[in-house]
């Protein structure tokens, strides 16, 4: 996958919606462990926009390394991250549903 499918109007758009959202996933101690890749693998199958809170107490490097590690294993991108939040955006099979009516 290219470091960035995104435009930024479209990351804008995303972190947007994403704002509204709960979180719909935890990760802890663990990381990206392959349940966790798993899970959020099926929750971005599902919905397209996933937020997840890291409660592990990592640090602020170690959460950055985590979103990288997360986005690889399931082939999303990370648009926004603040604090212990962060949104991870994958295209839905059959295209963007989120990003339908932009243009890009």
């Amino acid at each position: 996958m290219p470091s960035s499918v995104l435009t930024g109007a479209q990351r804008t758009k995303l972190r947007g919606l994403g704002q509204t959202m709960p979180d719909t996933q935890h990760i802890g101690r663990e990381g990206a462990a392959p349940a966790a890749v798993a899970q959020l693998d099926r929750e971005l199958t599902r919905r397209e926009l996933v937020k997840v809170r890291f409660s592990g107490g990592q640090d602020r490097h170690e959460r950055a390394a985590l979103h990288t590690a997360l986005a690889a294993a399931t082939g999303s991108e990370c648009v926004g991250a603040v604090g212990h939040t962060a949104l991870f955006w994958r295209p839905a099979a059959d295209g963007p549903k989120l990003l339908a009516d932009d243009a890009g």
